[in-house]
């Protein structure tokens, strides 16, 4: 043992307190917080505060006499007490949402620790980010998502080297014109710019290949340019997180039908340690690229792309650590092959609405992980496999809308106990199960359209017993019966098309936005009254009598949603009542083929939201209020059909500047077409027929450009489909869709037009008092399908432009006066199935062409017009007879009369004159001497004239 004197003891003890006292005074600090944040940070932070609007107070704690480090929402270092960390995001989760706003104060740079500044969801609207941010060189986070910034990002941004992750997400209008300040950020692992526009950055690819640290990638709805690809690409980059979804130019719905797709960027493919991929919605197209990474990949989402042409690809079936593959709507064709089998780890499958066909394999039953499996719009045959009823952990099953037939028995449910949602509508399927049978399942959404039930037509007992459902469609599947009230406790029902009867529930919608769909039943009795969460209500086609007041009228104090009113083609009578205001929300009204009458009420004008309004075929008169004009948002007009008098507002085309569709035939109309009119650009139908009009057809019809330009069908696009229900699946929320239609008097018949109505182009101002000539800017309207100027009184020429209007289908200028040859050009339309010229003046041979000479004579009687299809041979064994030649004869023969008629004038004025002569002597005697005296006058000019011209020149005269 060691001996130590006292003194050397005694100084071993004292040094080895000495040393204890700064952590001990460090610790007893951290205990007690008196760690002071330095003053000029202090101050910094209430400068900033003050620049600030802060309503709901979320800054109040700071405090000038309070310790920085003790505030809300600021992290001191827990040694030098300097700011490292700011957390001033809007609670995005809290039903408040208290945000801040304001001005962000520069006052910021004097924090020189700063790591971490989190200003996202706050409001600050219309400011740019401040270029002084670039100057916090030791951020390493930065997030200003969702924060309501717009311009240009700076680009000195760049100069946070130490910077490890960047949210610049969803903003107003954040935009660059290029890329290359990401260079600098060498240290940088997860970059969100989503929503920024990047459309003049074609240096963004070859820059996001540069960044060595990368690790997480989000550039969806950047308005991306694919055309310009790396050419050299660092597959050894780390990036295992790729989103590139919503880009280009993939939702110009108006012009997406002329955008050629791009190839797939090849790279996305080539990342080896990529774990998520996302490139829906590009409109790419080409086969699908060989994926690199077989092994790692998890997450693939390449829905909504045009893959045309091609097959699932077989690299897919060896991705064994699958979880999530989208390839719904990308135009693939053929199978599924059994090896789907290999892929144990998947939980969800979605194939939908592509042109896959044969039968849904047995191996899908394999893939016990599987949560939801979408086969829904495809081709698929055969019977539904009874191995699906294995997945236990199935959640979702989507199988509607394929050629899917045969019989579904217990056996497909017996194991489906967490199946929740279970769509199959739109297939010949059967259900075979026993009248006890008791479900395993629980489900919350169930479509089974176009089932069978079997003999029994009565509703389903073991129905009764999904106590959970809040979506049901059992449409056109023949089940009869009373309408029972449970099935008002759901917020989706259609059971339209079916054999139910009866009456209704007097107060129907007691759940969140109620969508109740029953049309074409045979329900009878009053309309029910309705709650205030109904949000569509469609009872048309049924046997629904008496008036519509006590639906519309007898309301609560609530503030109510309903958006679709659909009650046509019942029975329902009376007056149209005048309480519109009590629904602010509804954008759609259909009212047709019923028996009311009345005049339509002027609290209509009070639906601003109005998009649709169909009254037709009823008995309504009197004039369209003018407080219509204050539904701008209408783009269908639908009145035919009753007994409307008056002018045509003009304030039609100055304010409802919207509308695409005006159908008023068949009314009490008068007056002329006010020029106004052509203000609607958006107009595709125009029927004005059946009326009462007058004067000329306005010349500016040329300004109905949407008559004029090329459409294309589009899916839930423009108004081919009017309803929605949001509907929660496993997909999240979607459509559920009524369809929009409008019956046209076109090729001689009446067509309803629904699902292509958006193709339509229609004109028909038939059956008026129309005079003058067409006009040849009716001609501009190059896409017009159907015009029809029959029954009035119009005459000229048939314009010679008319061969330009390629897409007529049918022409109607039957009875008027119409005068010359028909036009050669008309011969060339080869879409023209329908046309009446009969019953004019034409004259001359009809053109000869493959369409109109199979075309019925019917259509060319009542003029003087020869050749087929009339038996009327022309003259000169078929040569043609020239209209100009015959309008040169027919102004001889003008020109012949007008010499007959001025000798005819001459010889009773000169008769006249002798007659007087004769009888009246002193008018005779005057009449003589006036001849003497002309006489003499006339001797005596001549006689100077000659005198002048026989005088002798001034150079021959004597000087």
């Amino acid at each position: 043992m060691m001996n130590c004197s006292m003194p050397t003891l005694f100084s071993l003890l004292f040094f080895i307190f000495f040393l204890s006292i700064p952590s001990f005074t460090i610790s007893f600090s951290i205990r007690k917080n008196i760690i002071f944040c330095p003053e000029i940070e202090k101050q910094s932070l209430l400068s900033f505060k003050n620049s600030l609007k802060d309503p709901y107070k979320l800054l109040s704690s700071w405090d000038a006499e309070v310790n920085c480090c003790d505030w809300n929402r600021v992290i001191c270092s827990n040694f030098t007490g300097h700011v490292h960390q700011l957390h001033l995001q809007a609670n995005y989760y809290d039903s408040s949402f208290d945000q801040l706003s304001g001005k962000i104060n520069p006052s910021l740079l004097n924090l020189k620790h700063l790591t971490y500044l989190n200003l996202s969801h706050n409001l600050f609207d219309g400011e740019t980010i401040p270029s002084f941010m670039g100057l916090l060189s030791n951020l390493e986070h930065l997030d200003l998502s969702e924060a309501g910034f717009e311009g240009k990002i700076p680009h000195n941004i760049g100069n946070l080297s130490n910077l490890r992750t960047l949210h610049l997400e969803v903003n107003n209008v954040l935009e660059v014109d290029s890329l290359e300040w990401l260079f600098g950020l060498s240290k940088l692992e997860y970059l969100n710019m989503d929503q920024t526009n990047m459309s003049r950055a074609t240096d963004w690819a070859k820059v996001i290949n540069s960044l060595p640290s990368l690790l997480e990638l989000h550039l969806s709805q950047c308005n991306l340019d694919f055309s310009h690809p790396p050419n050299n690409v660092n597959i050894s980059t780390s990036l295992t997180f790729l989103d590139l979804s919503e880009n280009g130019a993939y939702h110009d719905k108006f012009h997406q039908s002329f955008i050629v797709p791009v190839p797939v960027p090849l790279w996305c493919f080539q990342l080896r340690n990529l774990i998520f991929l996302d490139l829906s919605y590009n409109n790419f197209g080409g086969p699908i690229p060989t994926i690199s990474n077989a092994t790692k990949i998890q997450h693939i989402n390449l829905n909504d792309n045009d893959f045309s042409n091609s097959s699932i690809p077989d690299w897919l079936y060896v991705c064994r650590n699958l979880e999530f593959v989208s390839l719904s709507s990308c135009s693939l064709e053929g199978k599924i092959s059994d090896a789907v089998a290999n892929l144990t780890s998947l939980k969800t499958l979605d194939l939908s609405y592509n042109s896959l066909s044969g039968s849904i394999p047995i191996s899908l039953g394999y893939l016990l992980s599987l949560k939801e499996l979408y086969l829904d719009g495809n081709k698929f045959t055969g019977n539904l496999p009874e191995s699906l009823g294995q997945l236990y952990n199935l959640a979702a099953l989507y199988i509607d809308n394929n050629k899917l037939e045969g019989i579904v028995t217990e056996i497909h449910f017996s194991n489906l106990s967490k199946l929740l949602s279970f769509h199959a509508s739109g297939n010949r399927l059967t259900l075979n199960v026993g009248p006890n049978w008791v479900p395993p399942i629980q489900l919350e959404d169930l479509a089974l359209g176009s089932w069978s039930f079997g003999v029994d037509s009565e509703i389903p007992s073991w129905l009764r017993m999904q106590r959970n459902i809040t979506q049901l469609d059992l449409s056109n599947t023949g089940i009869s019966g009373n309408t029972p009230r449970w099935f008002f406790n759901t917020w989706y029902l259609n059971v339209s098309h079916n054999n139910l009867h009866g009456t209704i529930p007097q107060i129907i919608g007691t759940s969140e936005n109620q969508y109740l769909c029953m049309r074409s039943n045979k329900l009878s009795g009053s309309l029910p009254t309705i709650g205030a969460r109904v949000n569509l209500l469609d009872l048309s086609h049924n046997l629904f009598s008496e008036g519509i007041s006590d639906l519309l009228c007898n309301t609560t104090n609530e503030e109510y949603r309903l958006r679709f009113l659909l009650l046509e083609g019942n029975q329902l009578s009376g007056e149209l009542p005048d309480c519109w205001n009590n629904f602010p929300a509804l954008t759609h009204l259909k009212l047709g083929n019923n028996t009311m009458y009345g005049s339509i009420p002027h609290s209509i004008g009070f639906l601003a939201r109005l998009e649709s309004l169909s009254l037709h075929s009823n008995k309504f008169s009197g004039q369209m209020p003018f407080t219509m004009h204050n539904c701008t948002n209408l783009w269908k007009i639908h009145l035919s059909h009753n007994n409307l008098n008056g002018k045509l507002p003009s304030w039609i085309g100055t304010t409802l500047v919207n509308l695409e569709i005006l159908i008023l035939h068949s009314n009490k109309l008068s007056g002329e077409i006010p020029s106004e009119i052509c203000h609607l650009q958006s107009l595709k139908i125009f029927d004005l027929a059946n009326n009462q009009f007058s004067g000329i057809i306005p010349r500016c019809v040329s300004n109905f450009t949407a008559m004029a330009t090329k459409r294309r069908l589009q899916f839930k696009d423009d108004h081919n489909y009017i309803g929605y229900a949001e509907r929660y699946s496993g997909k999240g929320f979607y459509l559920e869709t009524i369809s929009e239609s409008a019956s046209i008097w076109t090729k001689g018949v009446e067509l309803q037009y629904s699902t292509t109505l958006s193709l339509v182009t229609f004109l028909d101002l038939s059956m008026n008092n129309l005079s003058g000539d067409i006009p040849k800017e009716v001609t501009s309207l190059v896409e017009l399908r159907s015009l029809n100027l029959s029954g009035n009184h119009l005459t000229g020429s048939i314009p010679e432009s008319i061969g330009d209007m390629k897409q007529l289908e049918s022409l109607d200028l039957s009875n008027n006066s119409l005068l010359d040859q028909i036009p050669n050009g008309l011969s060339l339309i080869s879409s023209l199935s329908h046309l009446n010229v009969s019953f004019n003046k034409l004259i001359g041979r009809i053109p000869e062409g493959t369409q109109l000479g199979t075309l019925e004579a019917s259509s060319f009687i009542g003029n003087d017009l020869c050749g087929p299809p009339l038996t009327r041979k022309c003259s000169h064994d078929g040569d043609e007879v020239h209209p100009k030649k015959e309008k040169n004869e027919g102004e001889k023969a003008e020109i012949e009369w007008l010499y007959v008629f001025i000798s005819l004038g001459f010889a009773v004025g000169f008769s006249s004159v002798c007659t007087a002569l004769v009888l009246n002597k002193s008018w005779r005697h005057a009449y003589f001497r006036l001849l003497d005296c002309m006489w003499d006058n006339l001797c005596m000019y001549f006689y100077i004239k000659w005198k002048r011209l026989t005088k002798p020149t001034a150079s021959t005269s004597p000087t």
